[in-house]
Parts: C-alpha cells; structure tokens; sequence
C-alpha cells in the first residue's frame, strides 16, 4: 500500500513539474513584425516541443503597451518606443528593453494597373495631403488618388509620418486599415489606390513604386540610399529571463536570421 502510494506521489509531482516547467510565450504587436514571429515561433516550437507561444497583431503600440500592462511576455514594434511610452512605463515601474532583430524598407505600392513607376518624397507627401488628387499629375493612369494608410496605432504609420509627412497630418478623407495585409488588399481591388507596406508584404497582386529614383530593396536599405527604411524591435519587461530570453537569442542566432530573410524582411547581421 506504502509502495502504492509513493508512486502516485512520484506521478504526481511529475505532473505538476512538467505543468511549471512547459514554457509559455504571449507576444503581441505590430504586424509588419507578424511573418518574422510566425516563422522563428513555428521553428523554435519545432526545436522545443514544451513552449507553446502565442501571437497576435493589432500594431506597435498595442505591443509596447502590452508589455507595459503585463499581459505579453514580448511586444512587437516597427518603431522605437515614443518617449511618452517611456514615461508610461517608468510611472509603473516598467523598464522596457529594445531588441533590434531586423531591418526594413517601407515601400510605397500601387494597383498593378497604374502606369506609375516612381515618386519624390515630395511627391509622396503631397498625394498625402491631398494636394495632388490625380494619377496624371504624376505620370501615372489618369484617375483621381485613393489615399490609402494606416491607424494611428501603427508603427509603419509613425514611420511614414516622421520620415515622408513631416509630422504633417495625412489628408481626413484617408482610407485607414488596420494592417499590411490589409493595406495590400485594398491596394490590389482599387485601381486608383496607393499604400505603403514593409517589404514582407510585396508580392505579385500590388505594384512596388521607386522613391527619389530608389527602389525600396535588401541592399538599398542596407546601404543607406532607399530613404524610408527601419529598425523592427521586440520589447521586453525589463532584462528578459528564462523562455522569453531564449526565444529572442534564438531570433538573433544565425538561424533566426536566416529566418527573418525568408519571412521578407532584413537581418540585422
């Protein structure tokens, strides 16, 4: 009965051992960083069968708040935290950590259908503020400009507006989605449309546009001349500890790079 018992005790704390020692992640964020996160996730659950992570979008500053408010291990940012951010953390005692685990271009796109093959920054700045209404105005298939962007929430969104607006509000009348994927929807069933998309997103249904003569590329972002280009960050609480250490060395390993390549984006070595 004695030997019975022992062994049930033995299962017991067995159990409950594999139940504390199963890791769980909880990552949130923007979803320019979601392909890059999927991949490395699926890979690093391959290798590590106990982890289970958990991913969801919804932008750069729901990642960096999640962090803040403690309901995600990681945020996903394709920005640097905004320095009111800071003081929102600091104010509760959170200290949020930056890793740069990538590179990236935001590129301008439109249908496939527009004549249009590059713009200025001037250019750019003035179709988003409504100041050029048409495609001919530009060399492009005469038709008026759908001004397509993204929410205020949006790292890609603070991006474009530090970089191409000026800090200048983009025009009300905007058409504004949540997401790249989104933006390369609507960009691919509206004939008149423009976006922007990190280059994770360019694919065969929209049309990738040059800037200043540059085409928004690996290699033009890495040397500099492509003019609206980025860091991609995931956000810790403080120094990261135990799995969630782990999974971000594994994003910075050489493998994790060459993951970050085949999800579209750069790799920062």
């Amino acid at each position: 009965m004695m030997k019975i018992k022992v062994i049930l005790m033995l299962s017991v704390f067995l159990l409950i051992g594999s139940l504390v020692f199963a890791g769980e992640l909880v990552i949130k964020g923007s979803t320019t960083i979601l392909p890059i996160a999927q991949k490395t996730a699926e890979a690093y659950m391959a290798e590590n069968p106990d982890v289970k992570i958990s991913l969801s979008g919804g932008g750069s500053g729901n990642g960096i708040k999640a962090i803040i408010d403690g309901t995600a291990d990681i945020g996903n940012a394709s920005r640097f935290i905004k320095q009111k951010e800071v003081s929102l953390a600091t104010a509760k005692n959170v200290y949020p950590v930056p890793f740069r685990i990538a590179l990236d271009a935001i590129v301008p796109v439109v249908n496939t259908k527009n004549a249009v093959s590059g713009l200025t920054m001037a250019q750019l700045k003035d179709i988003y503020l409504g100041k050029i209404k048409d495609w001919k105005e530009v060399q492009g298939t005469p038709g008026k400009i759908v001004v397509i962007s993204r929410d205020s929430s949006s790292g890609t969104f603070g991006v474009w507006k530090d970089l191409v607006m000026k800090k200048d509000r983009v025009i009300p009348g905007a058409l504004t989605v949540p997401s790249n994927g989104g933006i390369v929807q609507a960009v691919a069933t509206t004939p008149g449309a423009i976006g922007y998309v990190g280059l994770g997103y360019l694919n065969s249904e929209i049309k990738a546009i040059s800037v200043d003569g540059v085409e928004g590329t690996e290699e033009n972002t890495l040397n500099g001349s492509f003019p609206i280009s980025r860091g991609l960050f995931m956000f810790t609480k403080g120094w990261p500890k135990g799995e969630t250490m782990e999974f971000i060395s594994f994003i910075l390993s050489k493998k994790g790079q060459e993951l970050v390549k085949q999800a579209g984006s750069i790799p920062v070595f």
